[in-house]
């Protein structure tokens, strides 16, 4: 490796730990939380990839709570929390574990009063782990699968997936009444949609029954007759007993991402916030711009926030922001001053166990020497391996955090 790609690495690592850092729930929670008094009992109720983290913060600053459940994804808990019980289960898909986690939460706030407060705490992964069916659990893994297979984006997944729970769509908040909900969100969807996020169990439902059969329609999804009725039937539109607060968002880690590449150097560039495509059209638009501004002489940092997609076309291992970067690397091949990177700021990307992909212009080079192509690579929707093979993932754990994507490419001057 040459001096200039090991100060790239060193730089885009730099930049990966201090984004992280500055997203992570803590103080913002801690923030909605200050100089609040609730009357009553205080539940707490905690969902989501970074609902531990969130509990925590939430159990520090308010000292009592009578009682609270924290279900979040496998691998998520970092230690138990005084008072609460703690649940892992099933993300992307949910499972049996998200089943009788629910259960356990739906336990905890049946039959309160009027002057009682559910402090729910909700970040993006919710939609699988906090999860009360009206189909049989197979069937709703089944449209889960077929969502995620599709290419749907995230809006009209959860279109769909709120229709078929008991707890989505604003009807958490509906079974805590008369009880008072105050809602604390870490928004995982571009634009901050309430009541898209984990699909708005607190929240009024702003998409309708046509929508989610449009939704059905466009992607052909193969639906049993109980299935599209319970498409058909209408969410609650009103809902007097919530509050809610949106504390944290792709925008922050992506202006976290500039502040520290400008302390590095680096002249940064946000391209977008709300980044919205398939993730290898992504990786290639962002190499390419790459490419055109490498011989500009000028240390540049481009940076994107938002969330792709990943079509499935094979049966290959990765996640959407391996597929950006392995296709980035196509883009800056031969290239020697330049560096992208893609992950997601929770620490995980699709059924892996990276966070993301990190290429240069020795990347292509390195693959086509082990016989690795990179167009069937994306073909086969197997870029974890490939990857592997050019030492190009970014495993850093679980975050305890959750806003969205960073994709960044760093030109050294």
């Amino acid at each position: 490796m040459t001096a200039a790609y090991k100060t790239l690495y060193s730089h885009a690592d730099a930049i990966i730990r201090r984004s992280i850092e500055a997203v992570l729930p803590d103080a913002a929670v801690k923030t909605a939380l200050r100089g609040r008094a609730f009357p009553g009992r205080v539940f707490l109720v905690a969902a989501g990839k970074a609902a531990w983290r969130m509990a925590a913060a939430a159990a520090d600053t308010l000292g009592r709570l009578d009682g609270g459940a924290v279900i979040t994804k496998y691998g998520h808990v970092m230690g138990p929390l005084p008072g609460l019980r703690c649940f892992e289960a099933g993300h992307p898909v949910p499972d049996e574990n998200s089943f009788a986690a629910t259960r356990a939460a739906l336990s905890l706030t049946e039959g309160l009063r009027g002057d009682d407060t559910v402090l729910f705490l909700l970040s993006g992964g919710g939609s699988a782990l906090f999860e009360s069916p009206l189909i049989p659990g197979d069937t709703l893994r089944d449209v889960t699968d077929q969502l995620l297979a599709c290419g749907a984006d995230i809006v009209e997944i959860n279109t769909i997936r709120k229709r078929l729970s008991a707890v989505k769509g604003g009807r958490f908040a509906l079974h805590c009444a008369p009880a008072h909900v105050f809602t604390i969100i870490l928004s995982d969807i571009v634009g901050d949609p309430v009541d898209m996020i984990a699909s708005g169990p607190a929240c009024p439902d702003s998409s309708t029954a046509a929508q989610a059969l449009a939704v059905a329609d466009k992607y052909a999804l193969r639906l049993d007759a109980e299935t599209r009725a319970l498409l058909a039937a209408e969410t609650p539109k009103t809902l007097d007993n919530v509050e809610t607060a949106v504390t944290g968002s792709v925008r922050a880690l992506c202006r976290a991402a500039a502040e520290a590449a400008r302390s590095l150097g680096y002249a940064p560039e946000i391209l977008t916030e709300s980044l919205q495509c398939e993730a290898r059209d992504a990786g290639a638009r962002l190499g390419a711009l790459a490419r055109e501004r490498a011989g500009d002489g000028k240390a540049i940092a481009l940076i994107a926030g938002g969330e792709t997609v990943v079509r499935l076309t094979g049966h290959g291992l990765g996640g959407r922001n391996q597929e950006l970067a392995l296709a980035a690397a196509e883009e800056i091949a031969g290239l020697e001053n330049v560096l992208v990177f893609s992950l997601g700021s929770d620490g995980t990307d699709g059924p892996t166990d990276a966070a993301g992909g990190i290429v240069t212009g020795e990347t292509a080079a390195r693959l086509a020497a082990k016989g690795i192509s990179i167009p069937e690579v994306l073909r086969q929707n197997d870029s974890y391996r490939a990857l592997q093979a050019a030492d190009g993932l970014i495993v850093t754990g679980p975050t305890g955090t959750n806003v969205n994507d960073i994709a960044v490419a760093l030109i050294a001057g």
